[in-house]
């Protein structure tokens, strides 16, 4: 079982400069049915060891998470906020 498990698992390699979404696990107690729960998009701006990457977004500090945490975003640039 462990060997069909494993061989499932994608190995995703993040650089720096890559644009990730977040996955955000806290809010499952006031989402609705259809809300995400990805942010983002963010860059990542250093990769450490064991799978700890820092993030960076445009109005803010920047941020460590686990690497667990991020997928890829393949997506355009976004429309700014107004």
């Amino acid at each position: 079982m462990k060997k069909l498990h494993d061989s499932k698992i994608k190995n995703r390699i993040f650089n720096v400069g890559d644009r990730v979404l977040l996955f955000n696990s806290r809010l499952k107690i006031f989402s609705g049915k259809l809300k995400t729960r990805w942010s983002g998009p963010f860059t990542i701006t250093k990769v450490f060891p064991y799978g700890t990457i820092e993030l960076s977004q445009l109005d803010g500090p920047n941020f460590k998470v686990n690497g667990h945490r991020v997928k890829h975003y393949f997506g355009g640039d976004l429309p700014p906020k107004d």
